[in-house]
């Protein structure tokens, strides 16, 4: 068994726990790159106590490079629980990451996000690199 045989993909437009990448598809090396990840960009993912997204993770897979770079882990740890009961919290974060990398490499930008009920969802996106 493999951690991968768990991870899904769907297209984003019709499946709301697809990290949705937004990035350049071309960039001057060692130019800074915003990157955005986002849950639920077209479709609202439910951000609840019971049902959230805890985290996303975005890795960098340079081309002819065996290893996979991990870029960042965005924790999500506010989701509206109160001493009081569930849901009437003071503060609910949102399944959104902005970062920012610069690349000397083409290669492909991968995000991984974890539901809390429905697991593990994954989505990419190749960017080139010109000198």
């Amino acid at each position: 068994m493999k951690l991968s045989d768990f991870i899904k993909t769907e297209d984003f437009k019709k499946e709301k726990h697809v990290p949705v990448i937004e990035a350049p598809e071309k960039v001057k090396k060692d130019e800074k790159v915003q990157i955005v990840v986002t849950v639920g960009k077209e479709i609202p993912h439910p951000n609840t106590t019971e049902h959230h997204i805890r985290w996303i993770k975005v890795f960098f897979q340079p081309d002819g490079d065996p290893y996979v770079y991990e870029v960042g882990r965005y924790e999500f740890n506010a989701h509206g629980e109160s001493v009081q009961g569930p849901n009437i919290g003071a503060v609910y974060t949102e399944p959104t990451v902005t970062t920012v990398v610069k690349l000397n490499r083409s290669g492909t930008i991968i995000a991984l996000s974890y539901c809390n009920i429905h697991g593990l969802w994954e989505s990419s996106q190749k960017i080139t690199v010109e000198e």
